[in-house]
């Protein structure tokens, strides 16, 4: 059955579907960078509140801002925007149609489609999912990237932006020109104080051109933050079946894990919808739930993903059923991660690295490690390096962590084991590789990538314990510096 607002009634039983009127609902929310996890998580939210006859308004927009954006659009337009949510849990698999979205804006060079959609009056929230590195931060400082091509282009060009925040810097400015007021910029990606980065961005993009819209910015809009959580794997042909076998016609369906988690500071300059009332919380202490969940489950990825490639490793799951890499996960979580992480309320550090545990073990979700792997130079410097940093500071144990580094290296040289190749997977990958074969003759040439490791590369107990295992990978193989380690 082919997904569209006409056959929704037609679908079979078992798949749930929405109870609301899509006809009546209006936009609320602008979300740029429209990809499988917003789908999975926060459209999912606002859908369960319009289940309950709740928040009609805050229909979602979809936009962005790269030329491959416009595929998805197609796709999503030929099925009304709806999206097939297929739940993979070991107890069994289930479907639910989410109608939320109801709109795409047209993917352009000027981005002009979005600048008008976000100054409408009706958008009072723009939210994003644009990755970890693409907020232009310098990777270790987190400062503001104001020698980006990309932002330099929007200084000189500020009516015709190339980036998501350029454009709305320009809809700010129409909003206020014409009297509407600020919307809420909100960050859905997986950055410790992903809404201070956005904030930091738009305020010092603005500034560029415009220094007097720049204080009006800082002064009226909010920027939350806030933790995300759900493991939400790639769309291809296996989940396009998967979503067959329900008896739906689906060409961009999502799969994700019986989990989720959102947690939010409730600053919101122009009103929110509800979503506190469908399992969100809202908080003013985020920052001790975002390091927990991205210390022990993004960091956790990494040290799993990274060893996975080298040794031909195909999914996380599987990893965490290899005798060597899902034990390197446990020791290095439990022993060098979970001391740098305060508890939460209901939780502790190390119950969580078993309910991470159990999560990444979960067959049903086929989520493979090139997908994880992606892009580590924004990963492993928002994941796995501040907690080596303050295990340094404190004196405590980072052994894993220095062993997941010299993992990394090896990955970057682009070739496994097995010796067949790795394909390019990381917007710096050339400048890695070079990085990572020279480091084969002289470990240290990793490490003086300043833009990743800052001042780390000059630390000696981390830089001995990095060339160390370094050398034990290429003088024997990884499975041997893993057993070495975990024999500690």
């Amino acid at each position: 059955m082919k997904l569209s607002n006409a056959t929704l009634p037609k679908l079979p039983s078992d798949v749930k579907r929405p109870q609301y009127d899509r006809t009546k609902l209006t936009p609320g929310i602008v979300h740029i960078g429209l990809g499988n996890f917003h789908r999975a998580h926060q459209s999912w939210y606002l859908h369960r509140l319009m289940q309950q006859g709740d928040a009609l308004d805050w229909g979602i927009i979809g936009a962005g801002v790269r030329p491959s954006d416009a595929a998805q659009r197609a796709k999503l337009a030929t099925q009304e925007h709806l999206t097939s949510l297929i739940e993979l849990d070991p107890e069994g698999r289930s479907a639910e149609i989410v109608g939320s979205m109801i709109g795409y804006v047209p993917v352009e060079e000027n981005n002009a489609a979005l600048i008008a959609q976000m100054a409408d009056p009706s958008i009072r929230i723009v939210s994003l999912t644009v990755t970890e590195g693409g907020y232009y931060i310098d990777p270790v400082s987190k400062v503001f990237d104001a020698s980006h091509p990309d932002i330099q282009f929007d200084a000189a060009n500020p009516e015709k932006p190339r980036t998501a925040f350029g454009a709305m810097v320009v809809a700010l400015r129409e909003r206020r020109a014409g009297g509407i007021g600020p919307f809420t910029g909100q960050s859905c990606d997986n950055l410790q104080g992903n809404g201070d980065i956005l904030r930091q961005t738009v305020v010092s993009l603005a500034r560029l051109s415009d220094p007097e819209l720049a204080d009006w910015i800082d002064a009226t809009c909010s920027f939350p933050n806030a933790m995300v959580d759900c493991i939400v794997p790639a769309t291809g042909p296996r989940e396009i079946e998967l979503a067959r076998s329900f008896g739906v016609e689906d060409c961009a369906p999502v799969t994700h894990e019986n989990f989720r988690q959102w947690v939010i500071e409730d600053e919101f300059c122009a009103g929110r919808p509800n979503w506190d009332k469908v399992g969100a919380t809202f908080t003013k202490d985020v920052h001790a739930f975002e390091a927990m969940k991205i210390r022990i489950l993004n960091g956790g990825h990494q040290l799993i993903a990274n060893a996975g490639e080298l040794l031909s490793v195909e999914s996380i799951s599987d990893c965490m059923d290899h005798p060597l890499i899902g034990a390197f996960f446990r020791k290095t979580a439990l022993e060098e991660i979970a001391p740098q992480v305060d508890a939460v309320p209901g939780m502790s550090p190390a119950t969580y690295v078993d309910l991470i545990d159990r999560r990444f073990s979960n067959a049903q979700i086929v989520d493979t490690v090139r997908r994880v792997a992606f892009d580590g130079s924004s990963r492993h410097t928002g994941f796995i390096l501040p907690t080596l940093r303050d295990a340094l500071a404190k004196g405590g144990q980072m052994d894993g962590l220095a062993l997941s580094q010299a993992i990394w290296a090896r990955m970057c040289a682009g070739t496994r084991e097995d010796g067949s190749v790795i394909a390019r997977n990381d917007p710096k990958w050339d400048r890695l590789t070079a990085a990572a074969k020279a480091a084969q003759a002289d470990p240290q040439a990793w490490l003086r990538q300043s833009d990743l490791y800052g001042d780390l590369a000059g630390n000696s107990t981390f830089q001995n314990r990095f060339h160390h295992w370094l050398a034990l990978i290429y003088a024997d193989d990884l499975g041997v510096a893993l057993q070495t380690y975990l024999k500690g």
